[in-house]
């Protein structure tokens, strides 16, 4: 009962002094500074911060070497280079002298024994020898030289070759940018749910502490139990909220060391300054002068002109091919009306003058695809210009939001702060104090998160047209 006159007082204190001391003026009268009781430390298994990953990176230059070791997109566009460098050397095959030689040896298992005259013998009579035919055995070999003098086919495939050669080294410049803004991204991603999540053990712990102290209120007297509830709903809310966040946290992990190329969790060194790592990141990549200097526009439109040497390819399939010959020979068989071992040289022509129609049907589909890679140039070209006005207004855009950010989660500081001394005072309500401690909850998050979004935002301003030589 004491306890119960005790809380009365405390409660009705400020209105009595009130009533003996009115104001002089009607304005409103600044809050009064409370002081409020020092809460116990909560102890909460779920306090306990999220173990550390078994891996991390701790600067730039770590992650660049994850990815020159284990990147698999990095290792793909790479041998397709090799695979476009093979090609060229086919290709070249096509204009450069051909070396085939052939070798046989013959057995005949049924042959015909006749009698051939040899000679003439005293006094002008023949002489017969006993002749195999066809021989027991013999052998033959050929050795044939070719030269292309007019291939128009091979040397438009020498020149198809060589582009494609280039499109491949662009992919490979492509794709270091991608993985460049994924990996940043990852990291950027990695850092901001280990922030929420300490941000969320922190909420958890506000949360253990109003309700220590609704816990102690209701003892006395000035709180129901209706307000414990309240209280006790707020931890759980709180609770709920960090469960979410920590599985964020693995999974942040898990996409970084996909990024990197690792099949496992990889997590940021603790302390690593997040900007030094952008930083640096931009430092190994140089923007591109301009939009068609992008690797993956430069290929495109060296797309195009692959394209165009398709047309160039069936017009070539109606010109004659024109070549040079030579071939040497060699038998054991004699015959004696021919040498054993033969030599010529020949000039070949061939020109097919009429194949039903096939190659105008080829160049009616070739000069299609040269459109239609055209027109894919131009639809790319656009949604990057799109894409990088879009980055450089996220950098103001994101600026902006932190901003407000920033002053909401001032105000709902100081919303939550006045919020708890009036529930001390037994001006407020339960409700309104763990109203005001989800709001401020919920502020910390965002302003995080909006911190975290200007970096990636000044990232993805730069990498979008940028090009990476590392």
């Amino acid at each position: 009962m004491r306890q119960t006159w005790l809380a009365t007082f405390i409660l009705l204190a400020p209105s009595l002094a009130l009533a003996q001391h009115p104001p002089a003026s009607t304005a409103p009268l600044p809050a009064p500074a409370v002081q409020l009781p020092d809460a116990p430390a909560p102890d909460d298994a779920m306090l306990q911060p999220i173990q550390p990953a078994a891996r991390s990176v701790a600067s730039w230059d770590d992650a660049l070497g994850y990815i020159r070791a284990r990147s698999v997109d990095l290792k793909i566009a790479q041998l397709e280079v090799a695979r476009a460098e093979a090609q060229s050397r086919q290709a070249l095959a096509g204009v450069l002298p051909t070396l085939t030689g052939s070798a046989t040896g013959t057995h005949n298992f049924i042959t015909n024994t006749t009698s051939q005259i040899s000679g003439l013998g005293a006094g002008g009579t023949p002489t017969f020898s006993q002749v195999q035919s066809p021989n027991l055995n013999y052998a033959t070999g050929n050795l044939i030289v070719g030269m292309p003098l007019v291939v128009p086919r091979a040397w438009n495939a020498l020149t198809t070759a060589s582009i494609n050669e280039n499109v491949a080294r662009l992919s490979v410049e492509d794709a270091k940018r991608n993985i460049a803004l994924n990996v940043a991204n990852a990291i950027v991603g990695a850092v901001t749910a280990e922030r929420i999540s300490e941000l969320n053990r922190v909420g958890l712990k506000s949360a253990l502490q109003r309700l220590d102290l609704t816990k102690r209120k209701n003892a006395l007297g000035a709180a129901t139990g209706l307000d414990v509830i309240r209280a006790r709903q707020d931890v759980e809310s709180a609770r709920a909220t960090l469960i979410t966040g920590d599985e964020s946290v693995r999974q942040g992990r898990e996409a970084l060391g996909l990024a990197l190329g690792v099949a496992e969790a990889v997590g940021v060194a603790r302390g690593v300054d997040l900007d030094g790592i952008a930083t640096l990141a931009l430092a190994s990549c140089k923007p591109a002068a301009k939009l068609d200097e992008r690797p993956d526009l430069a290929a495109a439109q060296l797309r195009v002109a692959v394209a165009h040497q398709g047309v160039r390819d069936v017009q070539a399939q109606f010109s004659p091919v024109l070549s040079a010959q030579s071939a040497i020979s060699t038998t054991t068989i004699d015959t004696g009306a021919s040498p054993s071992t033969t030599w010529n040289i020949q000039a070949v022509l061939s020109w097919s003058l009429w194949d039903g129609g096939n190659r105008y049907g080829l160049l009616r589909d070739t000069r299609a695809l040269e459109d239609e890679a055209q027109q894919r140039f131009e639809s790319l070209r656009r949604g990057a210009q799109v894409q990088i006005d879009q980055a450089r207004r996220g950098v103001e855009v994101a600026e902006q939001s932190r901003k407000v950010a920033a002053d909401a989660r001032a105000l709902a500081a100081d919303t939550d702060r006045l919020t708890q001394a009036g529930y001390v005072a037994g001006a407020g309500t339960s409700l309104e104090l763990v109203s005001a401690a989800a709001a401020l909850r919920q502020a910390e998050i965002g302003l995080a998160l909006q911190e975290f979004t200007v970096v990636r935002a000044k990232l993805l301003a730069v990498l979008t047209l940028a090009t990476c030589p590392w």
